[in-house]
């Protein structure tokens, strides 16, 4: 069986960034947190700008999901959403500090 182009692109990448995989969702997240606080300019405590980064951690477990389908015959949900947690966590905790105005916004 073929290796997708998506895995191809993550093996690349990872080949290049000194980071665990685990890891890169963290940086991803909050990459993704910037991203929407500049294209949004909605503040840090408005839950719209999770919603990106909520979106592209799900775009990736799909893609991640699928080839685990065709790579082991079975989909490993348990991966793919502590994948999703690691990449929003961050993000959220900071959108809810923003919002109890425990850090400013």
């Amino acid at each position: 069986m073929r290796t997708s182009a998506y895995q191809l692109f993550k093996i690349h990448f990872l080949s290049f960034v000194p980071l665990a995989k685990d890891a890169v969702h963290i940086y991803i997240g909050f990459a993704c947190l910037l991203l929407a606080l500049l294209v949004l300019r909605r503040p840090l405590r408005s839950f719209w700008i999770l919603v990106p980064g909520i979106a592209v951690s799900i775009v990736m477990e799909l893609l991640d999901l699928r080839d685990d389908q065709a790579w082991l015959g079975r989909l490993r949900f348990s991966a793919s959403l502590k994948d999703i947690f690691n990449t929003n966590a961050i993000p959220l905790v900071l959108v809810l500090l923003a919002r109890w105005r425990l850090i400013k916004s």
